[in-house]
């Protein structure tokens, strides 16, 4: 239920303003009420839903808000490898980075499914390589602006390739940085969130305007 549930919202064929209630999908998926609350608290979790006064209701994407916060978060990645390039008293976390590395390498040779799910598996890998240039307090905020995105996020991991595409991405950041050839880290690592980024606007514009002409047909 939970999955099917997310596909609809992120594809644009549950309107703005549809109410989706317990009793309703239990009915749907003929359940009992308690998964079918457990579903829609996921789902307000992943930020796809929101709380009404009777049941639920799909949350509008802001495209403006989603384009800053995408600005503040490759402004913090970046940040990890430019420290270390202005100052070379200051070291990745090789280790680290080689534990990372062996963990794509195992992805690349066994891909996952094509879902949403994974854009917390990649998230790790980003908070990973800024964990290893060592600032603690850009880690953290770097997690906080994750939480902030991950609902329009999941829209980037819909599209055919993208997950091989982001692993083998992924690999030439790490294999730059345990190089030390942090200029090229840095500029691959620009790209990469900056490409993610315009499929994740043009997923959620495609969503946001299925969604408005759906609720104007009414």
């Amino acid at each position: 239920m939970y999955a099917t549930l997310r596909d609809e919202l992120m594809n644009g064929r549950v309107k703005f303003g549809q109410r989706l209630t317990e009793p309703k999908l239990s009915a749907r998926f003929g359940i009992s009420r308690t998964p079918a609350r457990e579903a829609l608290a996921m789902l307000c979790a992943d930020g796809l839903l929101q709380r009404e006064d009777v049941g639920y209701s799909p949350v509008r994407p802001s495209i403006p808000k989603v384009r800053d916060l995408y600005e503040l978060r490759i402004m913090l990645e970046l940040a990890g490898i430019q420290r270390a390039i202005a100052n070379p008293g200051i070291v990745h976390d090789h280790e680290l980075l080689r534990l990372e590395r062996e963990r794509w390498l195992a992805l690349r040779d066994d891909p996952p499914a094509q879902e949403p799910g994974f854009v917390v598996v990649d998230e790790e890998f980003h908070v990973a390589l800024l964990a290893a240039a060592g600032n603690a307090e850009l880690v953290r905020e770097l997690v906080a602006v994750n939480a902030r995105i991950r609902h329009v996020r999941m829209y980037d991991f819909m599209v055919n390739n993208r997950i091989e595409v982001t692993i083998a991405e992924h690999l030439a950041i790490l294999d730059a940085v345990l190089a030390e050839d942090l200029s090229l880290a840095h500029e691959l690592l620009r790209v990469h969130i900056g490409e993610s980024l315009d499929v994740v606007l043009e997923r959620v514009t495609r969503a946001v305007v299925a969604m408005s002409m759906a609720a104007e047909q009414e």
